[in-house]
Formats: structure tokens, C-alpha cells, sequence
């Protein structure tokens, strides 16, 4: 089988990866790619832009690809399922409106209403002065959310009145947004959990679920970015699990089977487990939000830790035979760390020569701001460069693993977080 992989992420990377595993899978194209791909087994870079449908359509028509997966967002909101379905590919990814569960915040919480699942309370506003009148006159009203895609930079979780304010500066005069509506949210405290699953339009499977880091610094401090790391399993899933179950997976699949809800693809639900001050012994989870798509950095996160065929369980879900037992984990603990440029978010790093340490048995590498140059150096193209991914029987060796192949890195230009799986590893003593 021939499968081409559209982006040129870390996503992308840990992707081709675990497809060229597949005993099916005969060649991979990843277009465009980057440095990690060009070096993937049986991976080829093709120089195409992910929001170059007809191209991507041609090429694929060319070499006669059997199965098209679609990474990043742009693309999915830009309608590209739909344009190659039409062209007779088969192919992974919600369609347009299917995926306007992450290219519409409000959308996504009016459907999250409609199925009575647990959601921060909010108020959408399309102009400024009516969001700054919502923020002034409710004091839940904490979070800032552009409602269309932001690259992992439009939301704004804030203290205070006054930070909400120069929030709504930001995303209304700044230029850095586009869309000028946003979601205003009720601040949540608690713990996040990455849970995507797949679906084939009637069938929704949990992956296994993981814990993102989105700020920038350490302590989930400076701004939020793209995800700075992440780890798997989550012991605050497993506490859960019955609860997120009930409340959030049952209500979705009961709307897939009923035909209220539909979706093919990976959904990614982000949950946040809340502690109402009324009862400080419980936690409820509340859906933050819905992603489209595999999530970076939690595909590099999970799938080192995937047992069974990729490649099937994708296809199975773009002909609505994908089985309830489809996938199958390891019980090995998975960190992974972002390297990212020095000054990311504010500015990437392009076209420094990137020397990287030799992984070994327990740590892997997926690339995402790198490529190659015409003479076969690997230079740096991104804001986020690499994943460093640690694997081990349990999350201190996993973590310790990742973080002993990231001291061997030797470029002032290059930092990272040192705090992923911390948490995990401190409540597991």
C-alpha cells in the first residue's frame, strides 16, 4: 500500500513512523515533510504545501496512493477531505463541517451543550466592546479564546479584569489574529488530559490518554504555545476513568449512533478536571475544547506506545469498520520534551546547522522545525525543532531517559522545559 502523510510536524514525523512499521504500508510520502521524514523509513519527501489541493490531488492520483492522512488543521478547515473524497481518494480526516469542531470554538460549545456534556460556562462576542462589556460585568468571565485556529496562540488564560482586557487588545488591534470573534470563558483550576480518539462516523475508540504542557516555562509559567511536552499514561485518567466514560464518551457515542453527531477521524477532546470548591473531594471533567486531528506533541507522545497496525485502524475509519478492541497499548510510561528555538513563541529559528545526540533502544526523536539543505545538512526551520521522547517500564526512567539525550545537546540556541512528567512522577512516590 502507498500512503501519503500531508504536513511537516513533529505530528507528521511520529506518524510516517509508525506507519512504516506497518507490514502493509510499502512507501510513504510526507509533503512537505522536514529533516526527520526525509530520513524515515520508507518515507519520501515531496515538496508540496499542505494548502495545495489540486496538487496534492494530482500527486495523488499519480502514484496511485491507497490512503491520504491529513495532519495539520489548516488544510481540514480549508475543506481538503472533501475536495479529495470528491476526487475519488480515500482518505483519514473529518470533512469541512466535521472539522469545525476545532476551526470554531463557538461551534464547538454549542454542540457541547446540545449533547449535555460539562463545559465551562461562556458568552461569544464578535466585537470588542461588547467583550469587554461581558468581562466587566461577570467575574467567571477569565479566558480569552479567538474562536477560529490560532496555531496553539489564541488563548489567553488570565487573573484579573485588567489581563482580560489587554487580552481583547491583543486579539482585536494587534494584527496577529485574523478572526475578530471570540469565546469568553469561566476561568477553570485543574488538571488538563489529552484524550483523542478515533472515530468512523458511527464507532469512537480512546487512544491513550495523555498530559500536555502547553506554557512555555517551567511551572506553566509564560505563554501559551503549540505544547512544550508531554507524557502518557495519566494516573489522573485512570482515577477517572468511570467519570470521563459516562459523562463525555457515552454521550458521543450514543449522538454517533443516533445520527445527532457526526465525525470520522481523529477527535481530540481536551479535559480538564475540575474541583468544585463545593465539593473539594470530587473532580469533574469538563471538555475544554475539540481538535480536529492528531495532536503534537501528543501523537509523538502515544504512538511510540502503540502495539497494534496504525495503517488499519486508520483505513478502518474511512469505511466505518473500526472494531471497539482495534488498538492495543503497552504498559510502558512515555515523556516527551520539546526543544524548542530560545525565543519561541515570539520567533523561530531558521537555517542554524543542528547537530542532534545519537538516540538509543529508550529515546527517539521526531523532528518538526528542521529540514534539510541541498548539500544534506540539517539546519533548523521552526519554532518548535524536535521531540525528544523517552521510553522506559515506568515515568521516572521514562522522563530521565528523555532528559539525559536533550543534556547531550549542544546548542545555546535550542532550550527546553524541565518540568514534564514532574508531576506525574512526584504523585507516583
Amino acid at each position: 500500500m502507498k500512503v501519503l502523510v500531508v504536513g511537516g510536524g513533529g505530528r507528521e514525523h511520529a506518524i510516517c513512523w509508525k506507519l512504516s512499521a506497518s507490514t502493509k504500508v510499502d512507501q510513504i510520502f510526507c509533503t512537505p515533510g522536514n529533516g526527520g521524514t526525509a530520513n524515515c523509513s520508507k518515507t519520501k519527501n515531496v515538496a508540496i504545501d499542505a494548502m495545495d489541493f489540486a496538487q496534492l490531488i494530482s500527486f495523488s492520483h499519480g502514484e496511485k496512493i491507497d490512503l491520504v492522512v491529513i495532519g495539520p488543521d489548516n488544510p481540514l478547515a480549508g475543506g481538503i477531505v472533501d475536495a479529495m473524497e470528491e476526487a475519488g481518494l480515500t482518505v483519514f480526516g473529518p470533512t469541512k463541517a466535521q472539522a469545525k469542531l476545532e476551526w470554531s470554538k463557538a461551534y464547538a460549545k454549542d454542540v457541547l451543550t446540545k449533547l449535555n456534556i460539562t463545559t465551562a460556562q461562556f458568552a461569544v462576542a464578535s466585537s470588542q466592546q461588547t467583550a469587554e462589556a461581558i468581562v466587566k460585568a461577570n467575574s467567571w468571565a477569565r479566558v480569552i479564546k479567538v474562536d477560529g485556529l490560532a496555531l496553539g496562540k489564541g488563548v489567553f488564560v488570565c487573573d484579573d479584569q485588567e489581563a482580560c482586557l489587554e487580552a481583547l487588545d491583543i486579539v482585536f488591534k494587534s494584527g496577529k489574529f485574523s478572526d475578530k470573534k471570540v469565546v469568553i470563558e469561566e476561568k477553570l483550576i485543574g488538571e488538563e488530559i489529552s484524550l483523542l480518539t478515533l472515530c468512523d462516523g458511527k464507532t469512537i475508540v480512546p487512544l491513550l490518554p495523555c498530559q500536555d504542557h502547553k506554557r512555555r516555562f517551567d511551572d506553566d509559567r509564560g505563554p501559551n504555545t503549540g505544547g512544550m511536552g508531554a507524557y502518557a499514561p495519566v494516573q489522573l485518567y485512570e482515577r477517572n476513568k468511570a467519570a470521563i466514560e459516562n459523562k463525555i464518551l457515552v454521550p458521543l457515542q450514543k449522538a454517533l449512533s443516533e445520527g445527532k453527531f457526526s465525525f470520522k477521524g481523529v477527535l481530540y477532546i481536551g479535559i480538564l478536571m475540575h474541583q468544585d470548591q463545593t465539593k473539594k473531594d470530587k473532580l469533574e471533567p469538563y471538555v475544554l475544547e475539540f481538535n480536529a486531528r492528531f495532536g503534537d506533541p501528543e501523537t509523538q507522545t502515544i504512538l511510540p506506545l502503540l502495539q497494534s497496525d496504525l495503517y488499519d485502524a486508520l483505513y478502518a475509519c474511512t469505511n466505518g469498520t473500526l472494531a471497539p478492541n482495534q488498538m492495543q497499548w503497552s504498559k510502558q510510561a512515555a515523556c516527551c520534551v520539546i526543544a524548542a528555538a530560545r525565543d519561541y513563541p515570539q520567533s523561530s529559528s531558521k537555517g542554524e546547522m543542528l547537530q542532534l545526540p545519537q538516540t538509543t533502544d529508550s529515546t527517539l526523536i521526531f523532528h518538526a522545525g528542521t529540514k534539510l539543505t541541498d548539500d544534506g545538512q540539517l539546519v533548523t526551520d521552526g519554532g518548535r525543532i524536535f521531540a525528544a521522547v523517552g521510553i522506559a517500564e515506568n515515568m521516572a526512567a521514562a522522563r530521565e531517559n528523555a532528559y539525559k539525550f536533550l543534556s547531550q545537546l549542544q546548542n545555546e540556541n535550542i532550550n527546553y522545559r524541565s518540568d514534564i512528567a514532574k508531576r506525574e512522577t512526584w504523585q507516583s512516590k
